[in-house]
């Protein structure tokens, strides 16, 4: 599974995913200048960077004949 290319995006995808999120919270905790400046943009990021993790995720059980 772990040689699986597929598999490997997947884990990227959700491990960007997961670093924009904790940007985000963090920029949102302190708040300050950053807060005001970048927290809809990463909030954007997020919300892109989730969308194709749910893609691939779904490609991957598609491919794998998990569904049906």
């Amino acid at each position: 599974m772990f040689s699986d290319p597929i598999f490997i995006l997947v884990a990227l995808a959700v491990l960007v995913t997961l670093v924009v999120l904790m940007t985000g919270i963090g920029g949102f905790a302190k708040g300050g200048e950053f807060n005001k400046k970048h927290s809809n943009r990463l909030m954007r990021w997020r919300i892109i960077a989730q969308a194709v993790a749910v893609a691939l995720i779904l490609l991957f059980i598609a491919l794998r004949g998990g569904i049906g």
